[in-house]
């Protein structure tokens, strides 16, 4: 990560400042390479010492556990920055510093620009027991990370936003100019054994092998942005990156630069490939697995949502039939109770994430309600305020059936409907809990109104609802109409 904000504070022209964004692009994959943490410094006008990016690896576990960026740095563990900002001491050398109580190996590079300048230091930070099973690898991998750590230095390596991190449980192949594997990793080793090869792969060269190595050595060699790609053999899936490394022609052996297949050209010259191995099978295949039962889910909210508007089709017919007005009441409620519950299956039927924008809920059922309650000529107006709370759909079932409920008794109780009048609900995120506020500016409640004895069916089934499964609290007030508040806790919600 780099902070913009900490840019302002340094003194660099447009070359240098092009030169740290490019590193600071490509500090992800360095970091995961390396197997370290990276923070980059540069000296601020006053001459101190600024943190401007930093970067955790994802192949072992990061030393930092919290943002250094914009933090700066004195001389209390901090000298051999310092001292390289300013050009003192030789590069190469490893500190011990202690981060966190923890014995750290710090290496310092210096970052220049293109007439020489020192314009940064990298720092790379791993823990000692990491750096020394590193200096245990061999001797071309230590030489072939170098070389790309010096091309990233350099900014000859152009970042590549599409790459993927390289994991702990990932593999590694170092392919040299000569086209013959230099080295692999454990990990690696293991996986091609998957491929059927046994033996060691390692002097083989890599056009042996009848893998799509080839093509991604052929694709990054001598060049100078990093490749991927997802390929399926004997029913595993792998992610494969490339990385290309160039070095300086002095820096090769003749003998090397004598085998390399393309001419050279200026005076950097393909040194090798990093090719780092990534198995997807299993995180692939439990992404389809979850992908089918996600569309599984779908169809069933689907067939239940429309299952439910058959029932409230069904009791439409039965209410226009019957003579008696409170029977042709009671079936009118009903249907619009199974609307509400079939409203949410249908939000569940589009997404099936588990969860539901509550205004969007509330908004359709208002909307259902003005259409079968209300005449087009009534001056009623219903309004839907607050923002959008995402509850999970069993929480979002019952607030939908309180939003119900309550809108449907401040119509039909509070509101005189010749004279007309406001219906509101407003919708309130406390962050730990929730408020419906329902508002009406009717007549209010009835002297002496008993919320127990004197409610009728609606409130009644919205104080069970309220109490019982959403564990919250209603109440009721009389103030320029009827005022309505259902108010519960996020957390109370599920496995309790």
């Amino acid at each position: 990560m780099m902070g913009e904000d900490t840019l302002d504070k340094l003194d660099l022209n447009q070359a240098q400042f092009n030169r740290l964004k490019a590193l600071c692009a490509n500090m992800s994959i360095l970091a995961d390479v390396c197997r370290a943490d990276l923070l980059l410094y540069a000296k601020s006008p006053d001459g101190r010492a600024l943190t401007i990016a930093q970067s955790m690896p994802h192949s072992v576990s990061p030393l930092y556990k919290t943002s250094r960026v914009g933090v700066y740095v004195g001389t209390r563990g901090h000298q051999d920055i310092l001292d390289a900002l300013e050009g003192h001491g030789k590069e190469g050398i490893v500190y011990t510093v202690t981060v966190r109580g923890a014995t750290v190996a710090r290496e310092v590079y210096r970052v220049r620009d293109h007439t020489g300048q020192i314009i940064a230091v990298l720092a790379s930070d791993s823990y000692w027991l990491a750096y020394e099973r590193h200096r245990r690898r061999s001797l071309a991998f230590q030489q072939g990370l170098n070389e790309f750590v010096r091309m990233v230095l350099r900014g000859e390596l152009y970042p590549r936003e599409s790459l993927t991190p390289f994991g702990e449980h990932d593999g590694l192949l170092l392919v040299g100019a000569d086209r013959r594997i230099q080295y692999m990793s454990g990990i690696a080793q293991s996986m091609y054994r998957r491929l059927g090869f046994r033996d060691s792969l390692v002097g083989v060269s890599i056009d042996q092998l009848a893998t799509v190595d080839t093509e991604m050595v052929e694709h990054t060699l001598g060049q100078s942005i990093g490749y991927e790609r997802q390929d399926e053999q004997y029913g595993l899936t792998w992610i494969r990156k490339s990385l290309p490394i160039n070095a300086p022609a002095l820096n090769l052996r003749n003998r090397l630069r004598r085998s390399l297949k393309r001419p050279i050209r200026g005076r950097i010259v393909p040194y090798g490939v990093f090719i780092l191995l990534h198995d997807a099978t299993e995180a692939l295949e439990a992404q389809r697995e979850l992908e089918s039962k996600t569309a599984m889910l779908r169809e069933v909210h689907h067939r239940v949502k429309n299952n439910l508007q058959v029932i409230a089709s069904l009791l439409q017919m039965q209410a226009r039939r019957v003579e008696s007005q409170e029977a042709r009441s009671a079936l009118e409620e009903s249907v619009s109770r199974i609307q509400s519950v079939a409203v949410v299956h249908e939000f569940l039927s589009q997404g099936a994430t588990g969860t539901i924008d509550l205004k969007e809920i509330a908004t359709r059922i208002v909307h259902q309600i003005r259409q079968s309650l209300l005449d087009p000529s009534s001056s009623i107006r219903l309004s839907v305020q607050g923002e959008s709370i995402w509850l999970p759909a069993e929480q979002a079932t019952r607030c939908s059936l309180v939003v119900n409920e309550l809108v449907q008794n401040a119509i039909e109780h509070g509101i005189d409907n010749s004279k007309g009048g406001l219906v509101e609900v407003s919708l309130v995120d406390h962050g730990d809990s929730v408020s419906i506020v329902v508002q009406d500016d009717g007549q209010g409640l009835p002297e002496g109104f008993n919320l127990d004895t004197d409610a009728h069916l609606g409130l009644r089934i919205v104080k069970s609802m309220v109490e019982r499964d959403l564990r919250g609290r209603l109440q009721l007030l009389s103030m320029e109409g009827t005022r309505v508040v259902v108010s519960f806790d996020k957390a109370l919600w599920g496995g309790e």
